[in-house]
């Protein structure tokens, strides 16, 4: 059975990342899926049953995932629904697994802030004044070439970085090739 569903509920457990044995990331977390009911009679809302499914994300998906969900946040989940069944002792079991297209935070409950993340490093994103040829008459021109400076830092590993926001407000380093997050 593989259908694709949208499901709304909060998120149980950490994210949990890995690699798959080809190289893929993956990440996966629990979420509950709660029905709520308003009673006529007594002008309350009630808690129904709870859907338990484990959500997992894979390539960029995973990474952004991990980055951006955290342990009881209201969320809304699409992707396809893959139901697993099997028996151990005499026993069925059965999971229920959405392989996720898309997660993101459902706003009926707070606000968010989008992101974008991109392959490319931060510069190539905004596009670049060019120099008019007048100022410098006669001079060569070499625009892919960077002009050399004293502020080079010997302790750059090389990978592009960016400082964002953290969730707590505060400043972190992001390492744009492997996703990491660093204290500024």
């Amino acid at each position: 059975m593989s259908e694709t569903i949208t499901i709304r509920g909060f998120v149980a457990t950490e994210i949990t990342s890995s690699t798959t044995p080809g190289g893929v990331a993956t990440a996966s977390f629990r979420l509950g899926s709660t029905s709520r009911r308003f009673d006529r009679e007594s002008k309350t809302w009630s808690d129904g049953h709870t859907n338990w499914f484990t959500v997992q994300g894979y390539r960029q998906l995973a990474g952004t995932m991990g980055c951006s969900i955290r342990k009881g946040q209201p969320v809304i989940v699409v992707g396809k629904l893959k139901i697993r069944t099997w028996e151990k002792d005499g026993r069925v079991y059965h999971s229920t697994i959405v392989d996720a297209d898309a997660v993101g935070h459902d706003l009926t409950f707070g606000s968010a802030n989008f992101i974008r993340t991109a392959s490319k490093p931060v510069l190539s994103l905004v596009e670049q004044p060019s120099a008019p040829a007048d100022i410098h008459p006669g001079a060569e021109q070499f625009p892919d070439e960077p002009e050399d400076t004293d502020d080079e830092h010997p302790d750059d590993e090389g990978h592009p970085a960016v400082v964002i926001e953290d969730n707590d407000g505060g400043l972190a380093s992001l390492d744009l090739e492997t996703g990491e997050l660093a204290e500024v």
